[in-house]
């Protein structure tokens, strides 16, 4: 069972799982850094520091802290919000691979890029160098 667990650790699949919980983790905090230094400063002038986390009622002696879960929600939109533009941005900054396949505009198959004639429609295409 050792020897099966060290086969395990090795292999490349565990090693970068772990490798992307550290880098998740330290990214966390560039996001908390960015909600929490710049963007809720920025809201909180148009808001007026709006907090939630007073609001509660009681059931039978027990205590619903509503305010508390509205609060976490708004953090979890706010940070899914930033998260979904960063990622926006690093993918649009990433080098799209270049095709060597285009698509017919007759019958919309996929065809090489140098081809004159599409193979499946022979249709006389556009060639472009």
């Amino acid at each position: 069972m050792l020897k099966e667990f060290k086969e395990f650790a090795v292999k490349g699949n565990a090693i970068d799982l772990a490798i992307g919980v550290i880098i998740g983790a330290a990214f966390s905090q560039v996001v908390n850094s960015i909600v929490g230094d710049l963007v809720n400063p920025i809201l909180n002038l148009f808001s007026k520091r709006v907090d939630f986390s007073n609001l509660s009622f009681a059931i039978d002696g027990s205590a619903v802290r509503y305010g508390a879960f509205l609060n976490s929600l708004i953090n979890f939109l706010i940070v899914s919000f930033i998260v979904f533009l960063l990622v926006k941005q690093i993918n649009r900054f990433r080098k799209q691979p270049e095709s060597n396949t285009k698509e017919c505009p007759f019958c919309k198959s996929t065809i090489n890029l140098k081809a004159m004639r599409c193979p499946e429609c022979t249709s006389k295409l556009e060639v472009r160098s």
